[in-house]
């Protein structure tokens, strides 16, 4: 007979997974057992696991609201750690790599989300380091370039705002906004003297 008390290894799925916020699987239920809090804490982090990746602070922020302990959940969460099923640094990259291609976002815009995750400093900056200045202003430019059709039409001073504003959400800094814009407007025919009298020289 297993025992429920052994942890999961990797990829492997778990009783308390089939059932939502910890609760006992039926086959328990009809033991007549409650679950342990370790027990429940373990189907809970399984749970979302299974959903998408998460960071430790998530998964913790997860247990508290649910009422386990922070003990239990610090132990849980460490051995979750220990057998590679929460590792926040592969989460940064893979957010960084993930959120910079599909969305575009800049390095401090990265850095700002996985804060708000929980990651570690440390980890952060090495994730976001991998995202080098020029990769960065490449991206810039695809994003400026998909949205110039758009902004045709519209006055010089409108145009600039909203493609250097459209950058500035994504977290490019003013500087870079502004010399992307500046060279994409160029490249498109506007006169570089006229573009003077909003931006600064490439």
């Amino acid at each position: 007979m297993t025992r429920r008390s052994e942890w999961p290894e990797p990829g492997e799925p778990h009783a308390g997974d089939r059932t939502g916020g910890g609760a006992p699987s039926p086959s328990r239920a009809g033991g007549g057992a409650p679950p342990s809090p370790e027990e429940q804490a373990r189907a809970i982090c399984l749970r979302l696991l299974t959903g998408s990746p998460r960071t430790r602070k998530q998964l913790a922020d997860a247990l508290a609201k649910r009422g386990i302990a922070d003990e239990v959940a610090a132990e849980v969460l460490s051995r979750f750690e220990d057998v590679g099923l929460i590792d926040d640094g592969a989460f940064a990259d893979a957010w960084v790599e993930s959120r910079h291609r599909g969305r575009g976002l800049a390095r401090r815009a990265l850095a700002r989300e996985l804060r708000t995750k929980g990651v570690d400093a440390e980890l952060i900056d090495e994730a976001v380091g991998r995202l080098d200045a020029e990769q960065e202003e490449r991206t810039a430019r695809e994003l400026v370039e998909r949205k110039l059709r758009s902004t045709r039409g519209l006055d010089r001073e409108k145009r600039l705002r909203r493609l250097a504003g459209m950058l500035a959400r994504k977290g490019y800094s003013e500087g870079l906004a502004l010399r992307v814009v500046r060279r994409a407007l160029e490249e498109e025919g506007d006169d570089p003297e006229l573009l003077d009298a909003y931006l600064p020289e490439a």
